[in-house]
């Protein structure tokens, strides 16, 4: 039947008349899924990103370098990237901004093996370590050689892939490989708990800021409300996460089933343990801290041979940020 104009018009203005259109938006992860990336998963499933008006998509990425790429090119409007890597790439030319922290503390580390246990920087010297090319810690390594008094170049870098690092120390392909610290029970199930040697970064001096959401400046110029909406709803994901971790993982696993849901949880316990600080216990979760961030690149400046320095105020902003509370107690 034909509708007249105005009640047309009318029809067409009322209320949930239509869905409101959601806006493509792409974030690019760091890796394959793990642990930290769960909570971008239940987020989706749960609606978060629906009801802030954003179509997500996430993208797998072959290390920070590759997602850092993708956010300053436009191929992502989000991407998760170590912090170290992303200093170096401002100071290479790269239009990004770090808008929200994960890890509040540095999960940085080499594992090995008992029977070449690399428990100390110097131990280093000489060994094979393998990683990506575009991996967070071997891009961050010159300025945590330095900073220990060691030759950047005294180690020999093989290049694996992501996937392959807990198989190529297993099998003796390579003497340590450079993984986060929350992937400790992959390397455990494979080499055994007893024969798995670790060297925390932060044991050693070197606690820079680590995991990070980061947009170009293009993005943040022309989607500041979508980039606060999807840092709301992500941060939402985590507060979940946090509080229904296994309701959490089962939604992980429907929403990507190639994970070991049992190595998840221990991944994804040492990661929160990262963020139960009285920095976001005071702020929320992602803040930034002036002084920390002014720390991290003041080593990025002195020891990672950057094109050239960067200015700490400059290369973040905690202006898209929500005040999403940490639902746990700080971690003694």
């Amino acid at each position: 039947m034909y509708l007249p104009t105005l009640a047309l018009a009318a029809l067409l203005a009322a209320p949930g008349a239509f869905a409101q259109a959601r806006q493509p938006f792409k974030l690019a992860i760091n890796w394959f899924p793990t642990g930290d990336h769960g909570p971008y998963f239940v987020a989706l499933d749960k609606g978060y990103f629906d009801k802030e008006g954003l179509d997500v998509a996430i993208e797998n990425s072959k290390g920070s370098g590759d997602s850092l790429a993708k956010a300053d090119t436009g191929r992502a409007d989000v991407a998760i990237a170590d912090t170290g890597v992303v200093l170096a790439g401002i100071a290479r030319g790269a239009k990004v901004k770090i808008i929200g922290m994960i890890f509040d503390e540095t999960p940085q580390n080499i594992f090995s093996r008992v029977d070449v246990p690399l428990r100390t920087p110097k131990d280093l010297v000489g060994k094979s370590i393998g990683a990506p090319p575009g991996d967070s810690q071997r891009m961050s390594w010159p300025a945590f050689a330095r900073q220990n008094g060691i030759d950047p170049n005294s180690v020999t870098w093989v290049n694996i892939e992501p996937t392959a690092k807990v198989p190529a120390l297993a099998t003796k392909r390579v003497d340590g490989v450079a993984d986060l610290l929350t992937g400790g029970p992959n390397y455990e199930q494979a080499i055994g708990a007893d024969k798995v040697v670790t060297m925390p970064w932060a044991k050693f001096g070197f606690n820079m800021y680590s995991m990070a959401f980061i947009a170009s400046e293009e993005t943040l110029a022309k989607k500041p409300e979508q980039v606060k909406a999807f840092l709301r709803a992500a941060y939402a994901g985590w507060r979940d996460v946090m509080v229904d971790r296994e309701p959490s993982l089962v939604i992980y696993k429907k929403r990507a089933p190639e994970i070991e849901v049992d190595y998840i949880r221990k991944n994804q316990a040492m990661g929160i343990d990262l963020m139960r600080t009285a920095r976001y216990a005071q702020h929320g979760l992602g803040w930034i801290e002036d002084k920390k961030m002014c720390d991290s690149a003041e080593i990025a400046n002195k020891y990672m041979g950057l094109a050239k320095p960067v200015d700490c105020k400059a290369v973040f902003t905690n202006a898209y940020l929500p005040n999403v509370k940490l639902p746990l107690p700080v971690k003694n």
